[in-house]
């Protein structure tokens, strides 16, 4: 049991987290507060109603918010560095025309949530979005296969592994906050992934194509895209026309006539497979990490070395470091130009930053008061399955502020003792089911509802009937796998 800042009864402290959450709800849901100050108000809201001393709360809020942005806030920001490289270079590019044209017809459904998924892995959501609708109005353009049959599996891709899998910020705060093994949750989070992909993608976009028909938008650029973007799904490349490095910008002032890549290079495709190794090496570092620790007994050497090089931090600033070489170099990138992706990278990503510290802080402020407690003997007493009772309150919370991030903090929060009476892998399902129910039922309170909409042409019915329906699939069938998950582990 977790040292309390206050000695309120039981019903005082439900009532508190009901008064907190209801905050944060209302401040983002109907006051369109950021939820950054929402998350302040709303730990405020809680501590003083489970009758803490304001210092108390103060104390435990700051306490939350500086070990979650210590530690999840470096691994957002390692990952969003790759994720410029991979963009910026034209590395995403490569991959997605690379896999696009090597296949036709009703393949492409599943090549386009494939690349998705594989470009997904290091880039926020809007990042990937950018990237991809082009190339989906493209190839619907020039052949017959139509739009949504292209473009749910490819928003399906970017989707589950936003919320499934680490780094994005959703998983991580989960991992942080019930403190589960990031490798072990990794590997079951892309176990779940691949049949939640299928479902949500190939499926159910071949499914609803034939009955909303859709016709094909006008050629978007980056330029004349959305330029909303979501607090729980921040852009960290160029969204809006906002890219990370003007080349104009970095060129050193030269006379007449002389162009920009006259001065700086022209730009060069680093390579497939350069692009994919450097996504991929993050994950596979991490992987063999988790694997060393379930196949390797404590001790072994090899172990011990996976141990240090898939550590997060670690295996993430290794992909930083390759990203440096083989995307940026050998796309003609100088150490100048390099620097400049990598520090543009950091501002987009400074208000998911702040939420999800300051979503740390509302969550220590609800453990501190005992809230967790509660809600854990409750769920005991009542024979609430944990992973059930987490993927409910994140479905609770989702629905009514339209963040992800926010529900998955809440819900973590909450259920967070529960993970204490759990084993290794069942704490590592329990984050994979409150991230499936971070992710149900985008609708209008969702910046990503509308980034969809505006792309593909949609009236509000269409995003409802099309985006909507496959976040729900997503959550759902996501969950479905990790309660399935958790009959054999």
């Amino acid at each position: 049991m977790t040292e309390t800042i206050t000695d309120a009864g039981t019903a005082q402290l439900v009532l508190a987290a009901v008064l907190g959450i209801a905050a944060v709800v209302l401040l983002i849901a109907w006051a369109k507060w950021h939820p950054f100050l929402a998350l302040i108000t709303g730990a405020g809201v809680l501590g003083l109603a489970a009758g803490a001393a304001p210092a108390d709360t103060v104390d435990s809020f700051t306490k939350g918010l500086g070990t979650t942005a210590g530690g999840v806030g470096v691994l957002i920001a390692l990952g969003s560095m790759v994720g410029a490289l991979l963009a910026e270079s034209g590395g995403a590019d490569g991959i997605v025309n690379r896999i696009v044209n090597g296949v036709s017809g009703a393949a492409l459904p599943w090549a386009m949530a494939g690349v998705a998924a594989l470009i997904g892995l290091p880039l926020f959501f809007e990042v990937g979005v950018v990237l991809l609708v082009p190339i989906v109005l493209l190839v619907a353009r020039r052949t017959d296969v139509g739009l949504l049959r292209l473009g749910i599996p490819a928003l399906a891709g970017l989707s589950v592994l936003h919320g499934l899998v680490p780094p994005h910020p959703g998983p991580l705060v989960a991992i942080d906050s019930l403190q589960a093994d990031l490798g072990l949750t990794l590997m079951l989070g892309l176990i779940c992934a691949v049949p939640t992909v299928i479902v949500a993608g190939p499926v159910f976009g071949n499914f609803i194509a034939k009955r909303i028909p859709l016709p094909v938008p006008a050629l978007l650029s980056a330029s004349s895209g959305p330029a909303a973007t979501g607090a729980d799904r921040p852009a960290t490349g160029p969204v809006g026309g906002q890219d990370f490095v003007d080349r104009d910008d970095l060129a050193d002032p030269v006379g007449p006539g002389r162009t920009v890549d006259e001065q700086l290079g022209p730009r060069r495709n680093p390579g497939f497979w350069a692009a994919v190794l450097t996504v991929l090496l993050p994950v596979a570092l991490m992987l063999a990490r988790g694997a060393a620790e379930l196949l390797l007994p404590e001790g072994d050497a090899v172990r011990d070395v996976l141990e240090v090089i898939g550590e997060p931090v670690v295996a993430l600033l290794a992909g930083v470091f390759v990203a440096m070489w083989a995307l940026g170099k050998r796309a003609g990138f100088d150490r100048r130009e390099t620097n400049a992706v990598l520090g543009g990278a950091l501002p987009p990503i400074a208000g998911i930053l702040l939420i999800v510290a300051a979503g740390g802080g509302f969550k220590q402020v609800l453990v501190d008061a005992g809230v967790g407690n509660v809600i854990a003997d409750a769920a005991r007493d009542a024979n609430i399955n944990a992973l059930l009772l987490g993927f409910l309150v994140a479905v609770g919370i989702r629905v009514a502020t339209g963040s992800a991030t926010v529900a998955t903090i809440t819900a973590a929060g909450i259920v967070a003792p529960l993970a204490a009476t759990l084993d290794r892998p069942e704490v590592s399902l329990l984050a994979l089911a409150i991230g499936a129910g971070s992710l149900f039922f985008s609708h209008v309170n969702d910046a990503g509802f509308w980034m969809v909409k505006e792309y593909f042409g949609m009236t509000v019915g269409q995003t409802i009937k099309t985006w909507s329906i496959m976040e729900t699939i997503i959550s759902v069938v996501g969950f479905a796998c990790v309660m399935l998950l958790s009959l054999f582990i």
